[in-house]
């Protein structure tokens, strides 16, 4: 999974991404890495694969990882190559979802870009910016499918009506999401990776004082939810001051720091969680002694795909997969324990996977 980090300057985008990353590269689980200086990544917080390792005893852990990236240069204009506008328009083409952080806090000492706080001015910047880089390209596609017509073919027909209703929704100052999408439609659209297309996140920066008191009272956030919700986007408030705060502690001061602010788990864990939510994600296990292993997948999937996920041999050669969900499996104490009470299940290739599947694939090549 790969998030790109939006936002305009000193609204606390890089403070968020400086404390995800330094998460990351103190995480005993998975060792940080850095791609390029803006990209981060960092492992999914799992319980459930810590439990598998305390049972197995594995030589090699490997949780699922999330990729951040620090979408960098976004100006007034960018769309037209301001800035690092093309750079940046080409980063976020690559994310699955933006989170696009929005400053939702007062500080004199930290100016805002244009004089003052106002969340709906500060999203629609962004935005726009994105809206005329698809228009662009929606241009272009359409005059390609237009041509295409020329030959006769009437199935571009369909296409081309969808095309000019996404253009009309963009000239309009609308986000290609906001539209409704037939099936046949959804598999067009693969095809153009529109940047307004892209699920988002909203992360709502807010003070020290607003994230540990309540943010009941903050208007900010009022503002924020509201544009969220006609967009049918998520909103997550963060703090990310408190975020670097916590990102610089070890694992027991981290508790112990978190339950000193009333909170369960810190915002980089729960910004995972959400993401993987409105992404459509699950996780299935595979478990032994050589390796304790998370593998992501969209819900739905099938088992030969998320055999799939593992290597192009196990899909092609399926036979069968042997399943036992974590919480059977936990019980009993043993893989064998579960098989003697018939927990271990024999599934075919119409078996749908579920969050949380141990799974042994057999196949045959």
């Amino acid at each position: 999974m790969k998030l790109g980090i939006v936002g305009l300057p000193n609204v606390g985008k890089s403070t968020l991404f400086n404390a995800i990353t330094q998460a990351g590269a103190e995480s005993a689980n998975y060792p940080f890495c850095t791609i390029e200086p803006n990209v981060g990544v960092v492992a999914v917080p799992d319980e459930r694969l810590d439990k598998l390792r305390d049972m197995y005893n594995p030589r090699k852990y490997t949780p699922a990882t999330v990729e951040f990236v620090d979408i960098a240069g976004l100006v007034k204009g960018a769309s037209k190559g301001e800035g690092l506008g093309n750079k940046f328009l080409a980063h976020i083409r690559e994310v699955d979802a933006i989170l696009h952080v929005v400053r939702c806090f007062e500080d004199p000492n930290i100016v805002h870009v244009d004089g003052k706080i106002g969340p709906a001015r500060d999203i629609e910047t962004i935005n726009m910016e994105l809206i005329f880089a698809d228009m662009e390209m929606v241009e272009k596609r359409i005059d390609k499918t237009k041509k295409a017509m020329k030959g006769g073919d009437k199935k571009y027909q369909a296409e081309l009506t969808m095309l000019e209703r996404i253009y009309d929704a963009l000239e309009n100052g609308k986000s290609a999401r906001a539209l409704d999408y037939s099936k046949e439609e959804k598999e067009i659209l693969k095809e153009i990776s529109l940047l307004t297309l892209k699920p988002v996140i909203y992360a709502a920066n807010v003070s020290e004082d607003d994230f540990v008191n309540g943010i009941e009272s903050n208007e900010f956030v009022k503002e924020l939810s509201s544009i969220a919700a006609e967009e049918g986007a998520e909103v997550l408030p963060i703090c990310a001051r408190i975020e670097e705060e916590i990102a610089e502690l070890d694992e027991d001061e981290k508790g112990m720091f978190l339950e000193e602010l009333g909170i369960s788990e810190s915002g980089l864990n729960r910004l995972i969680k959400k993401s993987y939510h409105l992404l459509g994600l699950i996780s299935y296990l595979t478990a032994g002694e050589p390796e304790v292993r998370a593998w992501t997948i969209k819900q739905g999937t099938k088992a030969p795909q998320a055999a799939g996920k593992i290597h192009t041999d196990f899909e092609r050669g399926f036979i069968r997969a042997e399943v036992v969900s974590f919480d059977d499996l936990m019980a009993c104490g043993t893989y064998a324990a579960a098989r003697e009470k018939g927990l271990v299940r024999l599934e075919g290739k119409e078996y749908v996977m579920n969050d949380g599947d141990i799974v042994l694939f057999r196949f045959n090549v």
